[in-house]
C-alpha cells in the first residue's frame, strides 16, 4: 500500500486487503467507498462488525458458525446423530441445510487441506472431529467435501484416519453428479439432494 494515502485511509486499505477476495487495488475503493458514506451509515457498518465479534460463537459439537452453543442443528432432538456430514466450510453447511433433505448433523472442518498454499491437517479441526467421532453415536460419516485436488486430498486422509481410529464407522462420499473442480456451496440444490441420496462407499 502507497505510502502517499493519508495513514487513516492507508490503515483501512491495509486491513481491507487482509479478506479474502480483496487485493491492494480493491481494498484501497472499498476504504474509498467507506469514506464517501454518510457519518451514520459507515458507524453503523463498524457496529455490525463489533456485533458480529461479540454475539457469533463457534458451535462446541459441530464448529459451524451460531449464536448460541450448541448450534440450533446439534440442540435438536429430531436429528440423527448416527449421519454426520462432513464440510469444509459453513457455506457449504447452508447448503445442504436449505435443501431440508437431510436429517442428520454436521461437523465443519474450517478448510481443506492444501499444500500449495501450506494448509497442514494441524490448522483444521481433525482434532475436534476425532473427538465427535470417539463419543461413539456416529455410524456414517458422509463426506460433502467437492471434487477439486484439495477436496480429494482432503477425503483422502479422513477416509486413513476413520479406518485406523474408527474402524466401526461408514465413510461415505457425495454421489459424483457434482460436477468435477466445483464446491458444495456453489451446487444447486436438486444436484446436492440426488448426490446425497445416491452418496458412495469410500
Amino acid at each position: 500500500m502507497t505510502n502517499k494515502l493519508p495513514r487513516p485511509l492507508r490503515d483501512v486499505a491495509e486491513q481491507m486487503a487482509r479478506l479474502p477476495g480483496f487485493g491492494p487495488k480493491s481494498a484501497l475503493r472499498a476504504a474509498l467507498a467507506l469514506l464517501g458514506m454518510p457519518r451514520e451509515q459507515a458507524e453503523g457498518l463498524g457496529r455490525a462488525i463489533l456485533t458480529l465479534r461479540e454475539h457469533l460463537c463457534f458451535c462446541s459439537r459441530c464448529n459451524s458458525i451460531s449464536e448460541f452453543d450448541p448450534c440450533p442443528v446439534c440442540a435438536d432432538p429430531g436429528r440423527d446423530s448416527e449421519q454426520l456430514v462432513l464440510v469444509s466450510d459453513w457455506d457449504s453447511l447452508l447448503a445442504l441445510e436449505e435443501g431440508g433433505f437431510f436429517r442428520g448433523q454436521y461437523f465443519v472442518l474450517g478448510g481443506l487441506l492444501a499444500p500449495l498454499d501450506k494448509v497442514n491437517p494441524e490448522q483444521l479441526a481433525f482434532d475436534r472431529l476425532r473427538d465427535r467421532l470417539a463419543e461413539s453415536e456416529v455410524r456414517e460419516l458422509i463426506l460433502a467435501l467437492g471434487t477439486t485436488m484439495d477436496a480429494e486430498a482432503t477425503a483422502s486422509y479422513v477416509k486413513n484416519m476413520v479406518e485406523r481410529d474408527f474402524p466401526e464407522v461408514r465413510v461415505t462420499r457425495l454421489a459424483q453428479g457434482i460436477p468435477l473442480g466445483s464446491e458444495v456451496r456453489f451446487v444447486d440444490k436438486e444436484t446436492l439432494r440426488q448426490s446425497l441420496l445416491h452418496r458412495q462407499k469410500l
